[in-house]
């Protein structure tokens, strides 16, 4: 069985991105389909296209949009590596980005000078995200420039806008009714923020794992200890948004969890460290930027309190890649929060799949 596909890198992550008549054409589901396409489960994803890290384990599906005022839809896909699952639970910010560039590369939208405007909406979500990918002179450049902390290569400039995010999954921006909760594990108690924008984020301070401000460029070594006990407060907090009756039950990929701290330097507002299937990302994921964002102006939380109003414009998050940058755009009627990024397409390719999926 031959699938045409696209491998793109969309900011900090690997995607694999598939038209929807493409894997329809198949008769088979894509639950089915893509952990056999990755080669899950393994943790090598020996035999199949997946990279072995939960950035290198994500599909795309897109078409396009019969909806108002939508050019693409898309769906995102967190395979499994050594499970045979996928998870449809949340959205990747890093991976939407393909689904603007892909419609530019395809024709799907008028080019426009010096940006093209690509408005998508995220079915996992329903999420509209504004994507403007760098279209100087009114074409797409033979040779991007753009750049960006965690990828070393130049890519195409895509800046994202996450309309009006807050509360899409859960339908409130504090899913809990509190802006701080206490979870308790082992005795010992610790604050957390559970903050729905771009996709549920649970925030804890680094300090409560003894990682200190001052050794951020450690605190992807130092956590290692605590990343059992990270996971069980993140589904913990799973149950207590309505997104998991048992904490067995939890998805692998959302709520997503970071731990924050102050900065220890004046070129950021945080310090942060976000995890992904339960490893310590290696940059940051777009919609957990977004979630802080939203976090730092809404009241008592535990990102408001670390910067305490001087994040009206947007955010900039120290990373274990550098320095993100985000921004909020209030002068439409719409509150636009986001991030630039950078996206290229790496290979244009026919997979062949062997047998039926599972």
């Amino acid at each position: 069985m031959d699938i045409e596909a696209r491998w793109m890198r969309g900011g900090t992550s690997k995607c694999w991105v598939f038209e929807a008549s493409a894997l329809a054409r198949t008769g088979d589901t894509a639950d089915s389909l893509l952990p056999r396409l990755f080669g899950s489960p393994d943790a090598r994803q020996l035999d199949g296209v997946g990279g072995g890290t939960s950035t290198t384990s994500k599909a795309v599906i897109l078409e396009r949009s019969e909806r108002d005022g939508i050019d693409v839809d898309f769906t995102f896909a967190q395979v499994g590596i050594e499970e045979d699952t996928v998870d449809w639970g949340s959205n990747c910010g890093n991976c939407s980005t393909t689904a603007g560039l892909f419609a530019v590369e395809r024709g799907w939208v008028p080019l426009g000078e010096p940006v093209t405007r690509v408005t998508t909406y995220n079915t996992n979500t329903g999420q509209v995200i504004v994507q403007r990918v760098a279209t100087p002179g009114g074409r797409l450049p033979e040779a991007p420039t753009g750049t960006m902390p965690g990828a070393v290569f130049p890519g195409h400039d895509v800046g994202l806008g996450f309309v009006d995010p807050a509360g899409r999954t859960t339908g409130a921006t504090l899913p809990t009714g509190s802006a701080q909760d206490v979870f308790t594990r082992d005795g010992r108690t610790h604050r957390a923020s559970v903050v729905d924008a771009g996709a549920p984020l649970v925030v804890l301070s680094a300090e409560d794992f003894g990682l200190r401000a001052a050794d951020h460029a450690q605190w992807v070594h130092q956590v290692e200890p605590h990343l059992a006990a990270l996971d069980e407060l993140r589904r913990a907090a799973a149950v207590g948004i309505g997104m998991a009756d048992t904490t067995a039950a939890a998805a692998r990929a959302v709520p997503k969890i970071c731990v924050v701290g102050p900065s220890s330097t004046g070129d950021a507002d945080l310090q942060v460290l976000a995890l992904a299937m339960g490893r310590p990302h290696p940059a940051m994921p777009v919609t957990s930027s977004v979630a802080l964002t939203v976090a730092s102006w809404t009241a008592g939380t535990v990102v408001e309190e670390l910067v305490r109003g001087r994040a009206e414009d947007g955010l900039r998050l120290r990373t274990p890649a550098g320095v993100l940058r985000t921004f909020t755009d209030r002068t439409g009627a719409d509150v636009l929060v986001g991030v630039g990024r950078t996206a290229r397409t790496l290979a244009t390719t026919v997979l062949h799949l062997s047998g039926a999926g599972r």
